[in-house]
Parts: C-alpha cells; structure tokens; sequence
C-alpha cells in the first residue's frame, strides 16, 4: 500500500501507536508496551434492554424451580396420607379378623354342643378367612405405601415411618372464583410464564434498536522503552467511534419480526396456561366438595351398619335369623368403617392437590 503513495507524503510520526494493533504500512523495529480503552456512551437503550430481557429470564427459571418444589411437595403429600390411610386400613382388618374370629369360635362352641349346624360354621369359616385376605392386603398395602413416601422424601432405605395425624383443613369457600384469582397469581408456572412473555417484549426493544447508531469513546496509551527513532517513545490518543448499521440485507428487520412473533407465542402461552390453571382448580375444588361430602354421608353410613350389625347379631343369638343374615352385616360394617377411614384421607389429599392448583401448597 505504501507503493501506491505521492512521493511528498509522509505519515506523521506522533500518530503511530507503539503497541497494540498494527495502525501503519510501515513496520519499525520496536518495544512497546501500553493500554486501549473502549466505551460505549449510547446505543439508544439497547443494552439495557437486553439486561432486562435476561434479568426477566433469570426470574422465570426462578419460578421454574419453585414449580418443581411444589411437585415434590403434592408428592409427599398424597404418600403421606396414603400411609396414613393404609394404617387406618390395617386397624380395621385387624379389628375385623378378631371380630370374625371370635364368632367363628362360638359358632363352632355352638356346633359342637348341637345348637348350631355345619352350615353356620362353614359361613364363620369363610368370613373369617375373608377378613385374613383384606389383613394380607392391608399389611401389603401399608409397605407399598410408605415405600411411596420414603421416595418422596429422599430416603429410599427407610422402611417405616411413625405419622401424627393432621387436623381436617378449614371449610371450602362456596364459590372458586377467590381460588381461581389466587391461582393466576400465584402458580409458579404462570408466573414464570408472565416473566418469559416480559422478557421476550424486551427483547423486541433490543432488536428494534439495533438498527439505530451507537457512539463510542475509545482511548490508547502507551510508551516504547527502545526502538526505532521514528517511533515516539510515548504516545497517546482518545477519540469518538459512530457505528451506522446500513446495507444488512434486511437482516436486523428479520430479527425484530422473529422476536415479535417469539413474543406473541409467549403471550399466547400465559393464556392458554391461565386457561387451563382455571380449568384444573375448578376441578380440584370439585372433586374436594365430592370428598367433603364423602365425610358425611360415610359416617351415616358407618353408623347405619353397626347398628345393622347389633341388631344382626342378637336376632342370630335368639335364633331368629341365619348365619347369612349376620355375616352379610358384618360384610357390611367392614366396608362401611374401610369407606369411612378412605374418606377422611381422601378429602386431606383432595384439598392438598387444590392448594398446589391454587399455588398455595407449603
């Protein structure tokens, strides 16, 4: 390059930088040590943008972990009252295979003094070996049970747990709509979703102002300890840098349109995620009204039968009814006191899964 010049030119000496970036068709020989500093005064909000943009995607994984947590949490929920539920289980098999077993042993006192026939024995016997399957079911059910729970907690090799039992949780309001209100605001999902859409729009700004100039200040300083003569021993210089982005090929027009439409998928996803956060707390907080319900209506139930079994059973001692009558009675409050107990543990499960819908779950 340097060919090509007049032959009355000449480079300044004083501009030529000692180190750093080669700035001069012509080389010396040189030692130089020094410092370049570059910063930009304005980009028009850019940068800050594109800093919100991120903060705004830091806080969505934020909200990421806490719908992660609430995860974990439902699952030791519904395993801690499943536990809860199998001991409750395995209290009336117990109790059941006792009670059978006692008539069984005086149905067959009763036989072998001839006030009974084969019949009623054969109807204890089966009875009482009915209520030992549903206790072999119930010890199985308890260690499937608590081997859900110890997963849930982290502790694969605990095999038995000792449980208090929790309160019943206040009254459900008569109407979702405060639920539903709280959802939207507090699901984690949702708002991690509200924080993506944020993030997504601020990144429009960004590329949006990409296409406008950015002014810089950039310095250089420095000193060449030994050298050609040429070359000053110290040099300095501070000067402004303007960027004009032209002829890109559409390319900075492209991106915005990606990080509009980006950002209108975004928005699209918190209402269709709203939409189904209402749709899943309506029906949490239905199936919870359901095992309220159950409350009741079980415990009359529960009441219905034993009386049924009272009455069964002095009717079969004065020998007005058969075996059937009272084995059928028992069957009966054995089922009852089993709904009953799934009840209770049912409707504690139901409305742990409304608080994690409604994101109220702690």
């Amino acid at each position: 390059m340097s060919r090509g010049a007049s032959p009355g030119w000449a480079p300044d000496s004083g501009s030529r930088i000692g180190a750093g970036a080669l700035n001069n068709p012509v080389l010396y020989n040189r030692i130089g040590a020094g410092f370049a500093v570059s910063q930009v005064i304005t980009d028009f909000g850019r940068t800050r943008e594109l800093a919100e943009s991120a903060e705004f995607h830091a806080q969505a994984q934020d909200q990421a972990t806490e719908t992660s947590r609430a995860d974990v949490l439902i699952a030791t929920a519904r395993a801690y009252f499943s536990v809860l539920r199998a001991n409750s289980v395995l209290k009336v098999a117990v109790e059941t295979v006792a009670a059978r077993q006692l008539l069984a042993d005086q149905v067959r006192a009763l036989f072998n003094s001839q006030l009974k026939s084969q019949l009623d024995v054969s109807f204890a016997e089966v009875n009482l070996a009915d209520a030992r399957l549903l206790l072999s079911q119930a010890e199985n059910n308890i260690r499937s049970a608590e081997a859900e729970l110890a997963a849930a907690l982290g502790m694969p090799l605990q095999t038995t747990f000792a449980l208090a039992e929790e309160a019943l949780p206040p009254p459900l309001p008569n109407e979702p709509g405060m639920l539903i209100q709280s959802a939207i605001q507090d699901r984690p999902e949702l708002k991690g979703s509200r924080f993506d859409q944020i993030s997504a729009e601020r990144f429009v700004r960004a590329e949006h102002l990409s296409k406008y100039p950015t002014l810089a200040a950039a310095g250089a300083a420095g000193f060449v300890p030994a050298g050609d003569s040429t070359v000053a021993n110290r040099y300095g210089a501070i000067g402004l840098n303007v960027n004009i982005p032209v002829f890109n090929g559409g390319l900075f027009h492209a991106r915005e349109t990606e990080a509009e439409l980006r950002a209108k998928a975004a928005a699209e996803r918190v209402n269709d995620l709203a939409n189904r956060v209402t749709r899943d707390v309506r029906v949490a907080y239905l199936n919870a009204s359901t095992a309220f319900e159950r409350l009741g209506l079980t415990a009359q139930l529960l009441q219905q039968a034993q009386l049924a079994l009272d009455l069964a059973r002095g009717r079969y001692d004065l020998g007005l009814s058969s075996i059937i009558e009272l084995s059928q009675a028992q069957l009966n409050l054995t089922s009852a006191q089993i709904a009953s107990t799934a009840a209770r543990y049912d409707y504690q499960t139901l409305r742990s899964v409304l608080d994690y819908q409604v994101g109220a779950l702690r």
